[in-house]
């Protein structure tokens, strides 16, 4: 079904355009304003930033929608204002004042102003879909939130927090996606039954970023178009086609053709036919994405920890390293991305067949077992998924992949009804306390828990680690709360039913003609709005 934004305005020539890119039809030249994309993106589930938490999603959303805060892609420890001008931060350390930007208008024609602000951030609360924790982590419930986020006047915005968290820390969590400024005018035309426009903003757009979204068509194509009072300026690019192209292979030939201008998911076989030609350039940048596998304490036989050691000794890390991920990504076996503040560099595992045999004998399988292993069907995370498969064989653990499309994985995911999980995790913000909060706390394992880390997903409640993950976020000190990290990590190595594998290096082919595009260190700033061709 044909998702559409029913916009009156159309740029003209576009629905040709679409319908040639999204049928597959030939292109002898992309336009000189128009940049065309092949990525898979059959992961997006939403467009509403109060419920996006996917990968592509995100990246949609960062390039439609302003935030209060943003960050130096290359320098993550600069942090500048983009919708808010300027801030301030009480002495007791919990308020924080935002003087918004003048002359911001969202792709209605309204003006934003801190009513928008706050709006956009309550209803994220009060909503509470899967990101609400990143704000509610702050005390922030759909009870108080009215009184503790609230506009002043048009142009102040006041953030009230429970506790004296360190200030960067509330900073950072208000760039990620979940804190993206909707257009409360606009959304709440849109309301119905009390949802705050959420059945609407789905699939509609409400933002005032640099582009616009257009339309949309699940597994097929994502078309954006230049919001020309963008108050940063207009981008170059009057459009963006981005093509849902599965297949790297077919990527590789589209780039080639000049058919597309910019490939996201050559693999490494891809990458090294294109290397060399001069009509295609790779652009690198190391992610702060961690890919890992992941063990549902829900069943019997993953709950034992030697079983979850074991197969920490059935991973050909460095195997996988030097083929499936030449050159994407390098072994990295904590929660914390390298780079990031705290970040555990040690390596423990190695791939140890006859230690993980030892392991399981002693958990009472000394013949191996038979278990599920859920995947998304994307070339990289398939090939990975093979391997273990081949390396969990020699210990007698018959592992059944059972690939499944973006949506479907997370689902069941999500809902923790699998045995084993091979996927990827994205820092939402660049704190430490992102990934902390994802897979060393877990507050309430219940079925019906109001915060689902993955930690959750999983069904692992580690009280102590809880604890000391609570107090690491409250630490001011850098080089002290740097050493609470590194503790935590090293007994998640230990302790905890996840094997980190790979940290990602996100690699994209472009046409050479192609300038400004921007790979950021998370997968929500990669940013189309200085691209031009030359």
């Amino acid at each position: 079904m044909k998702v559409l934004f029913n916009k009156a305005r159309r740029l003209a020539g576009m629905t040709g355009l679409i319908f040639a890119l999204s049928s597959g039809a030939a292109v002898a030249a992309t336009p000189k304003d128009a940049l065309v994309v092949g990525w898979q993106f059959d992961d997006i589930i939403t467009l509403d930033t109060a419920e996006v938490f996917e990968f592509s999603g995100a990246e949609i959303t960062g390039n439609t929608y302003d935030r209060l805060i943003g960050y130096d892609p290359e320098d993550v420890s600069k942090i500048f204002g983009v919708a808010a001008e300027s801030w301030t931060v009480s002495d007791d350390g919990k308020t924080f004042t935002f003087k918004m930007r003048k002359g911001i208008k969202f792709a209605s024609g309204n003006e934003m102003t801190a009513e928008d602000a706050a709006f956009s951030l309550q209803r994220a609360i009060v909503l509470n879909k899967s990101p609400a924790f990143i704000l509610s982590q702050f005390g922030f419930s759909a009870d108080n939130v009215k009184d503790m986020i609230k506009a002043v006047d048009a142009d102040t915005l006041t953030i009230t927090t429970d506790k004296a968290y360190a200030p960067t820390f509330v900073l950072y969590c208000l760039t990620a996606t979940i804190a993206s400024i909707v257009d409360k005018t606009e959304v709440m035309k849109h309301e119905v039954d009390g949802d705050m426009g959420f059945a609407w903003l789905r699939t509609n757009y409400a933002g005032s970023g640099p582009y616009k979204i257009e339309q949309w068509k699940p597994s097929e194509i994502v078309v954006l178009s230049a919001n020309k009072d963008y108050w940063g300026g207009a981008p170059a690019m009057k459009n963006i086609f981005i093509r849902h192209i599965g297949e790297s292979s077919v990527q590789q030939l589209l780039l080639e053709k000049g058919d597309i201008d910019i490939a996201r998911n050559l693999e490494t076989e891809q990458l090294k036919s294109v290397d060399g030609n001069k009509d295609i350039k790779l652009l690198k940048k190391g992610k702060g994405s961690l890919y890992y596998l992941s063990m549902n304490l829900k069943d019997p036989i993953l709950a034992k920890p030697q079983v979850q050691e074991a197969l920490k000794y059935l991973v050909d890390y460095k195997g996988l390293e030097d083929t499936v991920w030449a050159g994407r990504g390098q072994v990295q076996q904590a929660f914390l991305p390298k780079g990031f503040l705290g970040a555990l560099e040690e390596q423990p595992f190695s791939l140890n067949v006859e230690k993980a045999k030892g392991l399981l004998a002693e958990a009472g399988y000394p013949d191996g077992f038979e278990i599920e292993m859920i995947v998304r069907n994307a070339p990289i995370r398939i090939d990975t998924a093979k391997s273990m498969q081949t390396t969990f064989a020699k210990a007698g653990i018959k592992v059944k992949l059972i690939p499944m499309d973006g949506k479907q994985v997370l689902t069941v995911y999500r809902a923790r009804k699998h045995q084993l999980f091979f996927g990827a995790w994205g820092p939402d913000y660049q704190d430490p306390h992102t990934n902390a909060d994802t897979f060393a706390k877990n507050l309430d394992n219940g079925d019906n828990a109001k915060s689902k880390p993955v930690a959750w997903r999983n069904a692992y409640a580690p009280e102590q680690m809880t604890k000391d993950t609570l107090a690491a976020v409250l630490e001011s000190d850098a080089g002290k709360r740097a050493k609470m990290y590194l503790a935590i990590q090293k007994a998640h190595q230990q302790q905890a039913p996840f094997a980190f594998i790979m940290q990602e290096q996100e690699v994209a082919g472009l046409r050479a003609n192609v300038e400004g595009y921007v790979l950021g260190p998370s997968f929500d700033s990669n940013s189309y709005k200085d691209v031009v061709k030359k």
